[in-house]
């Protein structure tokens, strides 16, 4: 299981320090614009079929407000654009990165 240790923001990037001693540097940019909610991302119709939302960014949707740990898996940002809908796995988190 991964494991977060610590994370903060430095500059445009979201720094993480992980359990097995590694760091990830992901820029705000890049982090919004793979926001996995349903909102950015789309979720299934009735027949499993995804049609992806057009989504426009203003430079607020690239301004970390703050973050909330959910659980033990993710972490859920807010944006200075007011979008707070996405919970970004630690997996995703290192994917990204």
């Amino acid at each position: 299981m991964i494991q977060l240790i610590n994370n903060t923001v430095i500059g445009n990037e979201l720094a993480l320090a992980w359990g097995d001693g590694s760091e990830s540097y992901i820029p705000l940019e890049s982090l919004r614009k793979h926001c996995p909610c349903a909102v950015c991302q789309g979720e299934p119709d009735a027949m499993g079929r995804v049609v992806k939302p057009t989504v426009t960014h203003t430079d607020r949707s690239f301004q970390l407000l703050s973050m909330q740990q959910v659980g033990g898996y993710a972490l859920q940002l807010k944006w200075a654009d007011g979008h707070s809908t996405g919970i970004y796995t630690f997996d995703l988190l290192k994917n990204l990165a």
